[in-house]
């Protein structure tokens, strides 16, 4: 959570009354010093009058994947089966846990969320950003070999065997090619894409963002090609 303060009682209600009706269930509330308004007061706060939230201030934090992984952490710490990454600021519907929940429990090793397939969508969300959803996906299932419906959704879930499989993983990514960083990693487990309902109000990704996405990609672009080289050139000379 970082900067959430106009959205915050909007998007907990919404929390609270999804972990009211699968009766169930615990949020870790990751912040650090990216967050410069009352976020952190706002998260205290409703910690401190419901058990089953947990602020995380991580100002050691350097950047956006640093808090992805401390989330992660802190559930595998606290001895969680299902672990269900998702975005504040009403990016990503509450309402969809108990699909991700059902994927899990039906036998999949992760729940991807898509926006790309029947029931998904993305809404409000600038053309910009649009495209950058939309031309990260392609672009990444040509040059890495994946199949996905959505190769760059934030909003996933996995069980502690897959996370505690890739926790300690040497990230490229430093910004929003994480999320397709991952699911290149995970794209021989077992797993179901679950149609979600994004929102995106703002078109900023800033240049650095974007470059370090492509180096990312063409690294593991590169890697896809020295394997299929060598694996050629070992069948030839077999």
């Amino acid at each position: 959570m970082a900067n959430e303060e106009n959205d915050f009682y909007p998007f907990i209600n919404e929390l609270v009354a999804v972990l009211d009706y699968m009766k169930s269930g615990h949020a870790f509330l990751v912040i650090d010093e990216v967050s410069r308004d009352n976020t952190l007061e706002l998260c205290r706060k409703l910690a401190g009058g419901d058990s089953r939230f947990t602020v995380i201030w991580a100002p050691e934090n350097r950047n956006i994947v640093d808090a992805y992984l401390r989330g992660y952490r802190e559930a595998l710490l606290n001895g969680y089966d299902i672990i269900i990454e998702m975005d504040a600021g009403r990016s990503h519907d509450p309402r969809a846990l108990p699909m991700f929940l059902r994927v899990l429990n039906e036998g999949n090793d992760c729940a991807f969320g898509s926006r790309f397939i029947n029931g998904g969508s993305m809404v409000d969300s600038p053309f910009k950003r649009r495209l950058l959803s939309w031309g990260g996906t392609f672009l990444a299932n040509i040059l890495l070999g994946t199949k996905m419906n959505d190769m760059t959704s934030g909003y996933q879930g996995f069980h502690a065997s897959i996370v505690k499989a890739f926790i300690d993983y040497p990230f490229r990514s430093k910004a929003h090619f994480y999320q397709t960083e991952l699911r290149y990693l995970l794209r021989r487990s077992k797993y179901m894409e679950v149609p979600i309902h994004y929102k995106a109000p703002s078109p900023r990704v800033s240049r650095h963002a974007v470059r370090n996405s492509f180096a990312a990609l063409f690294y593991y672009f590169g890697k896809r090609c020295i394997f299929q080289s060598e694996w050629i050139e070992g069948r030839r000379q077999s």
